[in-house]
């Protein structure tokens, strides 16, 4: 399997920045990993690494293999506006992206794994890719028969994110994608600028 599984504290240590939610070890260790823990002299990053790192980073939070990441870049690039934004944008308005979002899983691999096994409808059709682009005025709904699963109805009881380019409707269990979200809609820690920088040497 070509997306990366292993231990994921391990990688928001190696940004000092807690991509996949909350994390008690990395607020404990907020140095990266390595035997000679935070005593290691680390000399100064070049501006090709620092690049890279950012690039990195946006691939793990958003769970996007090299590939798929590379392609995103190239349909950004080939659009009208800021790229970076754009990028980002398309990360966003991904069918697994959304269902996390939305509340209906507590992580993105939750999502996609939610999607690749059918439990989510777009427009009332099931779809099971987690990659799938989602339009302004698509709404995306838990199956009926998966609504009374416990790791979605666990996953909606404890959500209390709102994001103003989505619509919830919790009696429906289905949710709007109302907007493509603006860049200060978006909370990811992530300098896109850099990634842009790297794609264009």
């Amino acid at each position: 399997m070509a997306r990366y599984t292993g231990p994921k504290t391990k990688i928001a240590r190696k940004f000092r920045d807690a991509i996949f939610g909350p994390d008690s070890t990395l607020e404990k260790k907020n140095y990266p990993p390595g035997m000679h823990g935070p005593n290691k002299r680390r000399g100064k990053q070049s501006e090709y690494a620092t690049q890279l790192a950012e690039k990195q980073k946006a691939k793990y939070t958003y769970g996007i293999l090299e590939k798929q990441f590379s392609n995103m870049f190239k349909k950004a690039n080939a659009k009208s506006g800021i790229t970076g934004e754009i990028l980002l944008q398309l990360c966003e308005s991904r069918l697994d992206n959304v269902v996390y979002r939305l509340g209906i899983a507590k992580t993105r691999d939750g999502a996609r794994q939610l999607v690749s096994h059918k439990h989510i409808t777009v427009n009332g059709q099931q779809v099971n890719i987690p990659s799938y682009s989602l339009r302004v005025g698509d709404v995306v709904a838990v199956r009926e028969k998966s609504k009374s699963l416990p790791t979605i109805t666990e996953s909606l009881a404890s959500n209390s994110s709102v994001f103003e380019w989505l619509d919830w409707d919790s009696s429906k269990m289905s949710g709007e994608f109302k907007a493509i979200p603006s860049r200060d809609q978006i909370p990811e820690n992530i300098k896109e600028q850099l990634i842009v920088e790297l794609y264009s040497k």
